[in-house]
């Protein structure tokens, strides 16, 4: 028997780490580059966007098949989640950059009235990106969009987890767009040890709390500011009107895709006591619409790793061993083959192991409430969730449930398709992360707003006051007053500065020139009885 032919478009090199002394020299020269200037130009930037479009554009297939190595992952899954949706955030930024980079106009008030103020959008700097394993292109390289849209370098760090995705980006990135301002580094701790020793200008993290913590901690010792994409437990709310099987079937879409294994998947259900039997019996209905048999389905992932499946399966054993617990779902699991069905468990309490921390995984508990109250309040005592689902019909419960509680993102009557769309800011809250993304959020997360004001370098009649001499006299203190203080407004007042802000210019620049020749006659000691009581 011959060896076996390998396709040469889905050959994915074995995966190397960087070695840990040469990281200094590749942040560095990525920071000597970006000195020169190079990304502050515009049409610099869309020729990198065009470059990383086209690499995911003509090698769809290879990142599709590194992505099922490591997890078993359908090519459509991982097409429509990671790969579409990486594409889509490139071309936003290509269609929609020439309007983030212009300054933005401000009024400067009556003080500055002839100055400019705007406010413009500069780059972070150098940049590190450390990615996920979950959604290993989107979670990475979408930030790197963002960035390079900002005029960032960007130091790229994937998930060594996800080690075929990673090689597929450390192989192909570089024949598309700049290596010295956009490497990638592989590793796993030691290698992300020695880049966050290193001085960032800006850290975009996605993971888990734990590691989250590291980084903000190496981040304090340079003053960098960090992005932070966690997770957390998800809730759904499912209330009395809506009809369940559709519901159900988007519930189980939403936490089989991936295996469970997305960061906004749907943690756990609120539902009244009376719904939850029904719901349970349209979940097994649902689950074998979308897959059949999951087991032999295609379509259904498994857990990355060993490490992963005890981990997941350990809660689902801990939560079977209560008395309370019924598996109405699903249940068997196969460690060969890193195998866990879709999982529906009820008779959950608050305090039951299931219901600890994050899942991340096909299991999904049920927990019944009394009412709409009961369910914010069951919400209120927990961390604050990256994904809020509410499924109802009835507006004044909507209303309700994101009035009293708090969350990353909300969606009513669906889940987790917010993660398509780069309109929305995408990220979360308090233990659930910090900062957004997606679309012009990214922009403005991976740019500062500079203030700047361009003044005359004339007019010294004007700036007369404002000097020791003029500005500690009590005539002095009286101008400074008129033309600085800012005064509450009633509703007449305010009416008047409506109308006056639709004023001819030229009327403002007359005004200007009187109060000049006024401010000058008093800098004379002249005209006095105009600034008195």
């Amino acid at each position: 028997m011959g060896a076996q032919t390998i396709d040469p478009a889905l050959f994915i090199p074995a995966f190397v780490p960087t070695p840990e002394e040469q990281i200094p020299q590749i942040v560095a020269a990525a920071r000597t580059k970006y000195n020169t200037g190079i990304t502050r130009s515009i049409a610099w930037r869309k020729e990198q966007l065009r470059g990383l479009y086209r690499c995911f554009d003509e090698n769809e297939a290879l990142f599709c098949e590194a992505s099922h190595k490591d997890m078993r992952k359908n090519h459509a899954e991982t097409w429509t989640f990671d790969v579409l949706i990486l594409k889509n955030e490139i071309v936003d930024a290509l269609e929609n950059i020439d309007d983030w980079v212009k300054p933005e106009r401000v009024n400067p008030g009556i003080v500055n009235i002839l100055d400019t103020a705007e406010i413009r959008r500069d780059p972070q700097g150098v940049c590190l990106v450390i990615g996920a394993w979950n959604y290993p292109y989107q979670l990475t390289l979408g930030p790197l969009a963002a960035a390079i849209a900002g005029g960032n370098a960007v130091i790229i760090k994937p998930s060594e987890v996800a080690s075929h995705a990673a090689m597929a980006m450390t192989h192909l990135l570089p024949k598309y767009i700049d290596s010295t301002l956009f490497p990638v580094i592989n590793g796993g701790i030691p290698e992300t040890t020695a880049l966050l020793k290193l001085a960032h200008d800006h850290i975009f993290y996605t993971g888990n709390g734990a590691v989250a913590k590291i980084v903000m901690a190496a981040a304090a010792k340079h003053l960098t500011p960090v992005v932070l994409e966690l997770g957390g437990k998800s809730p759904v709310i499912i209330d009395e009107t809506v009809h369940l099987p559709t519901v159900a079937k988007r519930v189980m879409w939403a936490k089989s895709i991936n295996c469970g294994q997305t960061c906004v998947a749907p943690d756990y259900v609120l539902i009244p006591k009376a719904k939850e039997a029904e719901f349970a019996a349209a979940c097994e209905v649902a689950v074998k619409e979308l897959y059949g048999d999951t087991r032999t389905a295609p379509e259904y992932p498994r857990l990355i790793t060993l490490r992963q499946f005890d981990r997941v399966k350990g809660v689902l054993e801990a939560q079977k061993a209560l008395p309370n617990t019924k598996i109405s779902v699903g249940g068997e699991t196969d460690a060969d083959d890193l195998y866990i069905q879709p999982t529906v468990v009820t008779g959950v309490k608050g305090e039951d192991p299931i219901m600890q921390d994050e899942i991340f995984g096909p299991l999904l508990p049920v927990v019944t409430v009394e009412s709409i109250d009961d369910a914010i309040s069951f919400i209120q005592t927990r961390d604050k969730p990256l994904a809020l689902y509410v499924f109802s019909n009835d507006k004044r419960v909507v209303k309700k449930v994101l009035e009293r509680t708090d969350s990353g993102n909300a969606i009513i009557n669906d889940l987790m398709m917010n993660m398509t769309m780069s309109v929305l800011p995408f990220g979360g809250v308090g233990p659930s992360g910090q900062g957004k993304y997606h679309g012009h959020h990214g922009f403005l997360t991976y740019t500062h707003a500079r203030g700047t004001l361009y003044c005359p370098s004339g007019m010294n009649a004007l700036t007369e006051p404002r000097y020791p001499k003029m500005a500690y006299t009590k005539n002095g203190r009286r101008i400074l007053q008129f033309v600085m203080e800012h005064r509450m407004k009633g509703p007449i007042a305010t009416i008047v500065q409506k109308v006056c802000k639709k004023s001819a210019p030229f009327v403002i620049y007359v005004l200007c020139a009187v109060l000049g020749l006024l401010i000058g006659a008093a800098t004379q000691n002249r005209w006095s009885w105009w600034v008195k009581a």
